[in-house]
Parts: C-alpha cells; sequence; structure tokens
C-alpha cells in the first residue's frame, strides 16, 4: 500500500522571541487536521532547519507528533548535508513516533551519485523509517538521478517514494516508469501540483496550505478523483497565491501571510529577513483577492461631506 499520498503541509516554525513558539505550532496543525490534509512535514525547508540547533530540531518533531495526536501523518525532516547528522535527526524521529522521514540530498558538499547511494543507504540501515527521498536541485545543487532512485528502492525497502521539486513534469514520467504504480511521488511545488500528477504524481508537500488547508486538499482529492475541471478550478483560483508565495525565497512569503492573518509573528532566523515593502504589497494584494484578508477600507481623509 502507498504511503504518503494526498496533501502534506510543510508546516512553518513559528518564532517568538528567538524560541520557537510551540503554542502557535500547535493551532497551525489543529488548523490542518481541521482543514482535512493528510499530513505535515515540520523542519523541512519551510520549517527553516538549517536554523534550528538538534535540540530545537528534534524537539519541534516530538512536538507536532504530540499536536497531531494520530489524527494526521508526520513526515519529519530529518535530511542533511552529513550523513552522521542525518542519521541522528531520523533515529531521534523515530523514537518519538513520526510515521516517515524526508531527507534532502546533501547540499553544499555535492556528492555524486554513488555518494548519493551511499548516504541515503546508511540512513535506511539506521532505522526502520519508511523514508521519501528529496530532490531539489535548485537548492542543493545537485538532482537525485532516477537511476539512483531506482536502485535505493530496490536496495532499501523503507524507501517509499521522492518529493520532486525540479520544477520538470517529465522527471514524474521517468521516475514512475522506472519505479513502477507502487512508489509514492509528491510535486514540491503548489502551482505544479495539477500538472504533476496528471503524468503520475500522488499529490503534493504544499507551502500553500500553511493558510488554505482545506483548498489545496480539495483540490487535490478532486483531480484524483478524476474531476479534473473542479481541480482545475481551483488551480485557477489559487494559481497567483501560488506563485506570490514564492516572490521571495520560501519560508519568507509564507510566514509574512501568516502573520497578516494574525497566525503567527513574523519572526525569522537570519539570514532570512523580513520580505521587501514592495513584494508585501503583492501578497498582500494577493491574500485580499482569495479572501484571506479584508481590504483596508478607502480612506475618506480630507473628502469633503
Amino acid at each position: 500500500m502507498k504511503q504518503f499520498t494526498g496533501t502534506y503541509t510543510a508546516i512553518v516554525t513559528p518564532f517568538a522571541g528567538g524560541k520557537v513558539d510551540e503554542e502557535a505550532l500547535k493551532n497551525l496543525i489543529q488548523a490542518q487536521i481541521a482543514g482535512g490534509v493528510d499530513g505535515i512535514v515540520p523542519v523541512g525547508t519551510t520549517g527553516e532547519s538549517p536554523t534550528l540547533d538538534y535540540d530545537e530540531h528534534i524537539r519541534v518533531i516530538e512536538a507536532a507528533i504530540d499536536f497531531a495526536a494520530g489524527k494526521i501523518k508526520v513526515l519529519a525532516g530529518t535530511g542533511g548535508n552529513s550523513t552522521r547528522e542525518a542519521v541522528y535527526l531520523t533515529k531521534a524521529a523515530a523514537a518519538a513516533g513520526a510515521d516517515g522521514s524526508l531527507q534532502v540530498a546533501p547540499y553544499y558538499n555535492k556528492p555524486t551519485p554513488e555518494g548519493l547511494f551511499q548516504h541515503f543507504k546508511a540512513i535506511a540501515a539506521a532505522t526502520t523509517l519508511p523514508m521519501v527521498l528529496y530532490s531539489i536541485p535548485g537548492r542543493c545543487g545537485i538532482e537525485i538521478g532516477v537511476e539512483t532512485v531506482k536502485r535505493l528502492a530496490q536496495s532499501c525497502d523503507t524507501v517509499v517514494g521522492i518529493k520532486e521539486s525540479g520544477g520538470n513534469a517529465d522527471r514524474v514520467s521517468q521516475l514512475r516508469a522506472a519505479l513502477g504504480d507502487e512508489f509514492t511521488i509528491p510535486c514540491g511545488d503548489d502551482s505544479l501540483t495539477l500538472p504533476f500528477m496528471a503524468v503520475g504524481a500522488d499529490g503534493v508537500v504544499s507551502v500553500a496550505s500553511n493558510i488554505i488547508p482545506r483548498e489545496v486538499a480539495q483540490m487535490v482529492k478532486t483531480f484524483a478523483a478524476g474531476k479534473t475541471d473542479a481541480a482545475r478550478k481551483l488551480h485557477e483560483k489559487f494559481f497567483p497565491l501560488f506563485k506570490s508565495l514564492f516572490i521571495e525565497t520560501n519560508p519568507i512569503p509564507i510566514k509574512a501571510a501568516l502573520a497578516m492573518m494574525g497566525t503567527i509573528e513574523e519572526e525569522y532566523r537570519l539570514p532570512l529577513v523580513r520580505m521587501s515593502a514592495r513584494n508585501r504589497e503583492e501578497l498582500k494584494a494577493r491574500l485580499e483577492e482569495c479572501g484571506l484578508l479584508k481590504a483596508a477600507a478607502p480612506s475618506t481623509a480630507g473628502v469633503l461631506k
């Protein structure tokens, strides 16, 4: 049976006063449960994992599992560019009760295909936790090749999927042809969810569902049920928002949007900083268009009565 299909929210890590805001995280996760998503991905790219220390990273996973309360799955981000680090975090996630781990390709050190294979194989050997690989060459500088994914799936029973964030639907077709129907391939880009699903992807790991969980989940479920026109209408409605949420480096826009909606404090850790004023206005306009913010009433200052 396939695992980790449908809609998984790449949940943000809210901060307040320099610390993880667990109350805000709890509220976010409860909103995801109410919105009907299938699961969450804590401490991935959107969760600002590179700026969390080990204790914080593990605590966010533990808290996410606690707050999810078995109602939705938790696919914990435990990858890294050091194999020892990834093994350490994955063991901790397994001990905490995560449903699976998301393993990003090592970044900066740019391993060879053999290095990638040995890296993921070592992590798979360390626990029995199901693993979803994560190929995002725009951030990591390397792609997890189709042959490497196939080799891992054949060698490691716990390698069950790959989050595909390369922006290329051809890759989905290549992966599906190489790995068969039981291998899970979630899309990693909100705006490409339907194109990727049309050629074999199994849903999305979504940034937008932080603010519109019900709508993203509905779009994915509707398309999977063969109601393509209804799914396309949802895609068309939210496509401008999908694009605006990446107008600056993720997770800056999604955290700004959540803050505008009064859900979290708008706090990042360096080197991430607040959005530019111009981009903030564009994002605000998209949120208003989608009915997520009320448009400000026109000013009556200086108007004769």
